[in-house]
């Protein structure tokens, strides 16, 4: 099913700059329509392929538009039973004990926001807890799953939320208005989970991967006391130069965005090839049918870019226990900001471990052996700072 949408009227100067730049960069179609006294953009969106191997009934459940909360929550029902049974590692070696719950609460600004926790298997005593910040237009109930169960199988409490407008949670899908409301969202919650009885008094742990890893750092400097340790995987703390928009698209974005922030017109690249290195795993992302696929929504856009510059200002105030894990071959995030983050953090405890030839996601697209020698380098990170409570 195809989606239109009519935007507000642009004015004809902005007429030449967009053909050129947008045309051949988002994944729909645009054309601008001039009458006597308006010109306005027409986008339409593309359909999505159907999957392979999948009966018509689910090709047109993941094709249900997902811009609310209680849609994603249809599919994704649909799909749990299909997702458990992947030819992925993640699943099939996914350790069978741990004690998994799911809930909704609400958050301070009145939206209802998914959670998630994976305990180990009864009898085996709690080390720590480790909260996690999933990355841009992700969800934690995909391929988290399996990455949750491994790290709970070794003794930790596993946390998870969606954030609003991602996964599960309510809010218009993709759309970030502002990046500092969702860290606030992130503490609270993750504030919650800390004072349970049964983690009291217990080390505590970020893990956050892509664009989760520049949510762990705000929620870092929001409160550089209240943690133990921060794991970062592929962290978002800088867009690299060579992807950025020229100055002049990004003036023109910025104005767009004043008048119609939750349009899907900011240029991006298909980062599917460049996320996942193993072919075979690559294409089992699409049976991740909640996530949002479409170019980010211009505000949202806006507010990485405004977020990743506000992180590489003030990474020299980065003070805890510091693990940074980098694909040496990572095209989305660059691992040379990485290094910049590890040589400029104040932390006193801090690592940096970077894959040969890994690409972006290196906790579930990688060759099996890989994915699981960096769950087992979390794990061991994490076991000796308990140690050391």
């Amino acid at each position: 099913m195809e989606l239109s949408m009519n935007t507000q009227s642009l004015s004809l100067p902005f007429k030449s700059l967009i053909n050129h730049s947008f045309n051949h960069q988002l994944p729909f179609t645009t054309k601008l329509i001039t009458k006597p006294r308006t010109t306005r953009l027409t986008v339409t969106a593309r359909r999505k392929e159907p999957i392979e191997g999948l009966s018509d009934d689910l090709n047109a459940i993941a094709s249900y538009n997902l811009d609310f909360a209680y849609t994603r929550r249809k599919v994704r029902a649909a799909f749990a039973e299909v997702q458990q049974q992947l030819d992925h590692c993640l699943f099939k070696n996914a350790p069978a004990a741990i004690r998994t719950e799911e809930w909704y609460e609400r958050n301070s600004r009145g939206m209802e926001i998914f959670c998630k926790s994976w305990m180990p298997e009864p009898g085996i005593p709690i080390r720590a807890s480790v909260c996690f910040c999933h990355g841009y237009g992700d969800t934690c109930t995909f391929f988290f799953e399996g990455i949750a169960r491994r790290i709970a199988a070794a003794g930790y409490a596993v946390f998870a939320m969606d954030y609003p407008g991602f996964g599960l949670s309510e809010g218009l899908h993709g759309y970030i208005p502002n990046f500092d409301d969702l860290v606030d969202d992130v503490i609270e919650h993750y504030r919650r989970v800390k004072a349970r009885p049964d983690l009291r008094g217990l080390p505590r742990f970020l893990l956050g991967q892509s664009m989760g890893g520049a949510v762990s750092l705000k929620v870092h400097l929001k409160e550089p006391n209240n943690w133990d340790g921060v794991v970062l995987v592929a962290p978002m703390c800088k867009i690299a130069d060579d992807v950025l928009p020229s100055d002049a698209i990004m003036k023109v974005l910025t104005l767009l965005s004043n008048v119609m922030p939750k349009a899907k017109l900011f240029p991006n690249q298909d980062l599917a090839e460049l996320a996942f290195r193993e072919p075979s795993k690559r294409n089992l992302a699409v049976y991740n049918v909640i996530c949002y696929e479409d170019n980010p929504r211009l505000k949202t856009g806006l507010e990485l870019l405004r977020t990743t510059k506000e992180i590489e200002s003030q990474v020299q105030k980065v003070s805890a226990p510091l693990l940074i894990l980098h694909g040496a071959a990572d095209k989305v995030t660059d691992p040379l900001v990485s290094q910049f983050l590890y040589e400029k953090a104040s932390s006193k405890d801090k690592t940096l471990k970077l894959y040969e030839d890994g690409y972006h996601c290196i906790l579930e697209g990688e060759p099996d052996d890989r994915i699981f020698a960096v769950h087992d380098d979390i794990i061991s990170w994490l076991d000796f700072r308990c140690q050391l409570k």
